[in-house]
């Protein structure tokens, strides 16, 4: 379908290129035509190749060496998951078209313009345009080595194993100009009772088993018994390290890489360093700082850990 008479190019270098008009093939026996394989077309170009199986398909589809996109038109989830395990290491960037999101469908990368834009082999082996990951191909990676207390230097981001100083002042009464990175504060300890638990358990409706039944959570290959759970332990870290009144911290605004990773019983106690992981400053005004979080229990094991987000002026 199509006429192959009519072209019309131009531009830069093309008499090294293979050019046709809009046109539409057809290959009977696709394993045999080595040129709809070996040469890319610029058109558009399209050429139609009937196969056997959906492993023939993928063969089929890999034949090429390498390619910028695949589309593929299924509504049998099975099989594009096989398409994906069987193609993904040929092409850069793969679609998938169903009844589900034909109609919304925008093409390849228009949704989302960080997608991968490049693809292995013959179709350049790039991932250029695809948002801050192109921009790493033209950055150069380096290996650090040293002491915790020197690379936290040189990165100015508190390392477990650095120094971590205390101070008689609070860090949430420090300004964000004189937050020194690994700054550390290191606050009483409390006791979690049985009592905390269950009213926990009552006032939230988190009744999960392991803090409400003992016989079933000594079941469980993770717990000794009945436990703490891990939101009450968070609650009562914040308890124990936060200064309430007004002053440079602005808003708590989230946390991140939170592992809970010893259990806590009733009876045990906890107790929380807080320590200034980095810096970020966003405007004149404030700036982003990150808390390296450890709850410990009363034998010093690490309960868990998370980092905490605030803006500070």
């Amino acid at each position: 379908f199509g006429d192959s008479d009519q072209l019309k190019i131009e531009g830069e270098g093309v008499d090294k290129g293979a050019f046709m008009s809009p046109v539409l093939l057809r290959a009977n026996d696709p394993w045999q035509a080595h040129a709809v394989h070996e040469i890319e077309a610029f058109g558009p170009v399209s050429t139609l190749m009937p196969y056997k199986s959906l492993e023939d398909a993928v063969a089929l589809a890999n034949h090429g060496k390498g390619s910028l996109v695949m589309s593929a038109f299924t509504y049998d989830s099975s099989a594009a998951r096989e398409m994906v395990l069987g193609t993904g290491a040929f092409h850069g960037r793969m679609v998938f078209i169903n009844r589900d999101c034909a109609k919304e469908s925008t093409g390849h990368g228009s949704p989302l313009p960080a997608l991968v834009h490049g693809g292995p082999g013959r179709a350049g082996g790039g991932e250029e345009m695809g948002g801050i990951r192109g921009v790493k191909h033209y950055m150069q990676r380096t290996a650090l080595q040293g002491s915790p207390e020197m690379l936290s230097s040189v990165v100015n981001s508190w390392l477990p194993g650095a120094p971590q100083p205390t101070g008689k002042t609070h860090p949430f009464r420090l300004p964000f100009g004189k937050l020194e990175v690994g700054y550390t504060l290191e606050t009483a300890s409390r006791e979690v009772t049985l009592d905390d638990i269950e009213h926990f358990a009552n006032f939230t409706g988190d009744t999960f088993y392991a803090h409400m039944d003992e016989e079933a959570a000594a079941a469980n290959p993770f717990f000794p018994g009945r436990v703490a759970h891990g939101y009450l332990l968070l609650s009562f870290a914040a308890g124990l390290f936060v200064e309430p009144s007004p002053g440079p911290v602005l808003a708590n605004y989230g946390l991140e890489n939170l592992r809970f990773v010893k259990p806590v019983s009733p009876g045990d106690s906890i107790s929380v360093k807080l320590t200034v992981k980095s810096k970020s400053p966003r405007n004149e005004e404030y700036g982003e700082v990150k808390w390296a979080v450890m709850i410990l229990n009363k034998d010093s094991e690490v309960a868990a850990t998370y980092e905490l987000l605030t803006m500070n002026a």
